[in-house]
């Protein structure tokens, strides 16, 4: 599940229980009230209603459900995160969901749903929030009776879930980097794939204690180095967890597509646009960078009001809430403020329009700040109907080309997989995954620490005679084989900065500061799309099977939704490679039942190999707008 605390809870503090009514201290914006919401089945949920000092008419709610806390008093200035939406003011609203903190129940961490059973006791995010709602319009005193939910995350989760039985009351929603499926993409897997490093400390960090947070403590400072020493996943339980964390329990006794894992799929539920929600999502969100477009297109299957939106950008895991946004990593955004603009622009006036009746609605389906040439874009459609999908091919000589292989070509590129030597996702050393730690965003770092390693493969074009718009959702078709019997590739899609693309900024006789000389933009490989696929599971996600060795095979690699320019100048690079860790587990390489109870004797060495020929032309295909 996520690891980003809501954007209000993180600013405010945390540290400990309010009283029942608390008086505002000096200065303070907000008045405090914790009330234990009551539900269905009698658990009651510790909830924190925030109203704003010197506002008398009648407000709106705005609802968050946190598993991360909630705030113990007010600031004494709006936070940045929230200055838009305060401004047109809102009755607050922050609750810990079931056995989180002082709420009572059992915290699941799970978002399986069922509709069918009407029973009391049959409890879920979908019920709780509609029976907070029912509690909250019913007792919070000065509200006009809309209510309102938005949330990253995990908090985004609670919000999307609300699509399938909403309350009367609820009048618009705006779920942010929400998960959809766990398994199938989103924080624990990748097609099936383990994100290994983030399912382990996520999983410690939300079920070792009821109370509070918990990072787990390495006795190695190289993450990297940790990972590769515990050898087998199995080692984790009987080293370390010996069966006490039930999320961690759950991913290994359910390494298949299952009905475990379908269930967890809450959004195949999603009937239609049942309410207005803005749906927010990242270009560079490590953590759920493809709930949002699922809920989006399922919604999509039945809206005939057009309540349904989209919004996306050059951003974090929830970096859209941060003061300014003006740049990704070392990358300017042209001087853009997009996190600013995105809730002085989008968000505030859809929640203006569907919950204080003010503004208009939107008039567009989807909005992105298309990065490459830094601008924002509306669509009336998406995807967009002017994209034509153009394939770009994986030559034999390590170039790209848009012209296929010609009739006769043939040949492969090859390399030697080592899981005692996997290819890192990030330079080392690498830390934990600290909610706030560098590796939110390592899907924008440059891409050069690799490309010398013989275990990873590189292909690049010639420097772009124009403009290359690429709008909707990318993906990789691979022929490729392997010696052994299972194997990962990851395919990562690159724009490669000119050499020149800046000057320097220092002086010509000093030469650079410390640091600086890497913080330039000269000659950068900028990872605009990457992601695996397990060989085991591409006939089938519900039974995996081996794959025959040295035979070559198609792997179909979907890379998600995307809206740049790759510049007049700049090159394209693609980058093939069989291991990413510990991001993913190590695959054996030889095929075993489950990978969680591989062997140390299972790992083995493969040859890899991808082809480029007439008959077997690897190649990306991209939604190319002319």
């Amino acid at each position: 599940m996520p690891h980003r605390r809501c954007a209000l809870a993180l600013i405010l503090v945390l540290s400990g229980p309010v009283a029942t009514a608390q008086q505002p201290n000096p200065g303070a914006v907000f008045t405090l009230e914790e009330v234990m919401i009551p539900m269905r089945d009698g658990a009651r949920l510790q909830t924190v209603i925030m109203h704003p000092v010197g506002r008398t008419e009648p407000l709106p709610i705005m609802l968050s459900r946190t598993p991360y806390g909630v705030p113990s008093e007010s600031p004494t200035a709006i936070p940045a995160s929230l200055k838009e939406l305060a401004a047109d003011g809102y009755i607050f609203v922050i609750q810990n969901l079931r056995g989180r903190f002082k709420s009572e129940g059992t915290f699941l961490l799970s978002s399986q749903v069922d509709l069918t059973n009407p029973s009391p006791k049959n409890v879920n995010e979908t019920t709780d929030a509609y029976d907070t709602i029912d509690w909250l319009v019913k007792h919070v005193a000065n509200t006009t009776g809309k209510v309102g939910m938005y949330g990253v995350s995990y908090d985004g989760l609670t919000t999307g879930m609300t699509l399938l039985a909403p309350h009367p009351a609820l009048k618009a929603i705006s779920e942010q980097a929400s998960p959809a499926d766990q398994w199938m993409n989103d924080d624990d897997h990748r097609y099936g794939a383990l994100r290994e490093s983030y399912s382990f400390e996520y999983a410690v960090m939300e079920q070792s204690d009821k109370l509070k947070n918990t990072n787990f403590e390495f006795d190695r400072y190289d993450a990297y180095d940790w990972y590769l020493s515990l050898g087998p996943l199995s080692n984790i339980n009987a080293r370390y967890l010996h069966g006490s964390i039930p999320a961690w329990n759950a991913i290994v006794a359910h390494p298949n597509y299952d009905a475990y894992n379908k269930r967890e799929a809450w959004y195949t539920q999603i009937k239609g646009s049942t309410v207005p929600n803005l749906n927010v999502a990242g270009f560079w969100d490590q953590e759920d960078p493809w709930g949002p477009w699922q809920i989006f297109h399922r919604a999509e299957r039945s809206d005939p009001d057009r309540t349904n939106f989209i919004v996306a950008g050059p951003w974090f895991h929830g970096s859209w809430r941060a003061p300014t946004g003006d740049s990704i990593g070392i990358i300017p955004l042209g001087g853009h403020a997009t996190a600013r603009e995105y809730r002085e622009t989008i968000e505030a006036p859809f929640f203006r329009h569907y919950l204080h009746g003010k503004g208009d609605k939107p008039s567009w389906q989807a909005t992105m700040f298309q990065t490459g040439s830094n601008r924002w874009r509306s669509y009336d459609t998406w995807p967009v109907k002017n994209a034509t999908p153009t394939n770009l091919y994986l030559r034999t000589d390590g170039t790209l080309s848009f012209e296929k292989p010609a009739a006769g070509a043939v040949g492969y590129r090859e390399y030697l997989s080592d899981p005692a030597n996997p290819v890192p996702y990030r330079q080392r050393p690498i830390s934990p995954t600290y909610p706030n730690g560098d590796w939110r965003r390592w899907e924008v770092a440059d891409q050069r620490f690799v490309e010398g390693r013989p275990d990873v493969l590189t292909y690049a074009s010639a420097p772009l005679d124009h403009d290359l718009t690429v709008t909707g959702a990318v993906s990789a078709t691979l022929f490729a084989s392997t010696s052994g019997t299972d194997a990962d590739f990851v395919v990562k899609l690159i724009d490669v900065y000119p050499e020149n693309a800046q000057p320097n900024a220092w002086d010509a006789d000093a030469g650079p500061p410390p640091g600086a000389y890497a913080r330039s933009l000269n000659g950068y490989q900028l990872p605009i799309a990457m992601e695996v696929r397990r060989g085991r599971f591409n006939r089938s996600f519900e039974t995996p099977h081996p794959l025959a060795a040295n035979t070559p095979t198609e792997w179909n690699i979907p890379l998600r939704e995307h809206d740049h320019v790759f510049l007049k100048g700049h090159r394209i690079m693609v980058q093939v490679q069989s291991t990413w860790f510990p991001l993913i587990d190590r695959n054996p390489q030889k095929f075993v039942a489950s990978i969680y109870e591989a062997k140390a004797g299972d790992y083995v060495k493969a040859t890899q190999r991808v082809y480029g020929s007439a008959k077997l032309p690897s190649h990306l295909v991209l939604p190319v707008v002319r």
